[in-house]
């Protein structure tokens, strides 16, 4: 049952006041376990970010042929997420989120135990076409939080949920960079494990929170993600987001793709560089999301605090390419506090305008739209990486990629005022008072 519903009617002789306590309370407890569900999910992952571009090294024998084998192996992940996603978020609108976050799990402890036992580049990318497959905790995760919370609460929780991923960051990349130093495959056996731990956590300790009543058969027309996505163009009050959300993910991936082996081009970083690096970006995440959006969202709208947001990682990202020495990342990383808001605030608008039952598919759609993006990212990040790869480590151009990155940035928050100004104008239009002649 979710906040805006009404509390069933209580049994003869208990109050109903005691009753939406109670439902109070069990909703409050949800919230706690679907956080610790993904903080420890965004550890097992953040353990592999640093170190899995320089396992794809150990098969390869120059920076252009690492970063075309990278690009093949994120591109793997990405095409197999953009089909399952949509797929994994009807089966959670027709069985509920907690079987299809258990499937989740065991695809990837399975994905990350077989990584590390890799001898050929043709296992990681047949890897990481499995886990792209089974993995949508992410989507599902979104899908949840909404389950649970009412609309007004919605930005607020999904930045809880964004701190979450924040914390994630800061614990998993310090600790995969330390344990990559010792042996590339040494972070992958303990992000397996910790799978492991979340999947056992889920089977005892997480409760389901979508109930038989607001559940819907599943229909494979509505889980194709070419569907998904024309339904999420088609829900009321999201239209050209559609395209804010493709375009700021696209330069997000793009940023991410190209981080490790950029620095390690740029500042002859290692996984224990680019570890400590993420660390100080999950610090402002987990800040930013988990302390300064709710006041934020006191002050501003989620369309205004998305704006902003989208203008603070735009400078980010190109400031990011123009740094000459690894100490500037750091001093971008704190200035970017806002550039972390951008995506509670859309995912609260978009959830808005989806109704109770369809939370699961709309979620799964977001997530398509974003697993889309990391197909496209890589073919342009690494391609771009690779032409500028052989210049001297302080060449302005090795930069090109995140540039590229800023320039998206700046063309979503153009889309998203445009849309936002058209959408407040229909609204005083609807409002007006007709006047009869």
């Amino acid at each position: 049952m979710s906040e805006t519903e009404a509390p069933a009617a209580a049994p003869e002789g208990r109050p109903k006041a005691t009753d939406a306590i109670e439902a109070k309370e069990t909703r409050a407890a949800a919230m706690s376990f679907i956080l610790v569900t993904v903080l420890i999910d965004m550890i097992a992952i953040g353990l592999m970010v640093p170190v899995l571009p320089h396992m794809v090294g150990t098969f390869t024998k120059s920076n252009d042929e690492q970063a075309l084998a990278f690009l093949v192996v994120t591109t793997a992940f990405g095409v197999a997420n953009f089909l399952g996603s949509p797929v994994l978020g009807a089966l959670s609108d027709r069985f509920g989120r907690r079987p299809v976050l258990l499937l989740g799990f065991a695809g990837l402890a399975t994905s990350f135990f077989v990584t590390a036992v890799a001898t050929a580049l043709w296992m990681l990318v047949l890897v990481r076409l499995f886990s792209g497959a089974m993995q949508s905790n992410i989507s599902i995760a979104n899908a949840y939080v909404a389950d649970i919370s009412a609309p007004q609460d919605r930005a607020r929780r999904f930045g809880l949920l964004g701190a979450m991923f924040g914390v994630g960051f800061i614990l998993g990349p310090v600790i995969g960079g330390v344990l990559g130093d010792i042996d590339v495959r040494l972070p992958f056996v303990v992000a397996g494990c910790m799978a492991l731990l979340n999947g056992v956590y889920g089977v005892f300790v997480l409760p389901e929170s979508l109930p038989p009543e607001r559940r819907r058969p599943f229909e494979w027309r509505r889980a194709n993600p070419v569907a998904a996505l024309r339904g999420l163009v088609a829900l009321k009050g999201v239209g050209a987001l559609v395209w804010v959300i493709a375009l700021a993910s696209l330069a997000q991936f793009m940023l991410h793709m190209t981080w490790v082996l950029y620095t390690k081009f740029r500042f002859g970083w290692g996984p224990g560089e680019v570890g400590w690096s993420l660390f100080a970006v999950g610090v402002v995440s987990a800040l930013s999301q988990g302390v300064l959006l709710r006041p934020a969202l006191k002050r501003l709208s989620p369309q205004r605090l998305a704006v902003l947001a989208m203008c603070s990682g735009a400078v980010a990202y190109a400031a990011f390419g123009w740094a000459t020495s690894g100490w500037m990342i750091y001093v971008i990383i704190a200035l970017n506090l806002l550039g972390g808001m951008a995506t509670a605030a859309v995912q609260s608008i978009v959830s808005n305008a989806a109704d109770a039952r369809t939370q699961g598919q709309t979620m799964g759609a977001v997530s398509s739209l974003n697993s889309l993006m990391a197909v496209i990212a890589p073919v342009i990040s690494l391609e771009m990486l690779r032409w500028v790869s052989h210049r001297p480590a302080d060449d302005w151009l090795l930069g090109l990629p995140l540039y590229t990155s800023s320039a998206l940035m700046v063309m979503a928050t153009v889309v998203a005022i445009r849309f936002f100004r058209r959408q407040g104008a229909a609204t005083v239009s609807a409002a007006a008072p007709v006047v009869a002649p």
